[in-house]
């Protein structure tokens, strides 16, 4: 039996995994890359900036600086986006921190 339908299938399934790699580095690049671009004046910049945002963990300063944005920004699609972050992150905070119970037996 000849190996080169092996090598076929290796190579397209290599080139296949190189692409989505490489897709994944470019959405990566574009989110680092807008994520301070919160008041920019291109909306599609402020949208990256929000995404970049609600992937985040939740914190007091960027609980303040969407208060801030929400009270800036001047269209009613973005600033709904925003308060539907700030809702979720004001939630976040406002949940009890999630203690690690260690047992008796794990201790030894």
């Amino acid at each position: 039996m000849s190996r080169k339908p092996l090598r076929i299938v290796g190579l397209v399934l290599l080139t296949v995994g190189a692409a989505v790699a490489l897709g994944v580095l470019v959405v990566h690049d574009q989110i680092a890359r807008h994520k301070r671009e919160l008041f920019s004046s291109r909306p599609l910049r402020r949208m990256a900036a929000l995404s970049y945002l609600a992937g985040r963990e939740a914190t007091v300063e960027a609980v303040q600086l969407l208060r801030d944005f929400i009270a800036w920004e001047p269209k009613p699609m973005i600033r709904r986006r925003a308060i539907r972050i700030l809702n979720r992150m004001e939630r976040r905070l406002a949940q009890p921190k999630r203690s690690v119970a260690v047992s008796s037996e794990a201790t030894g």
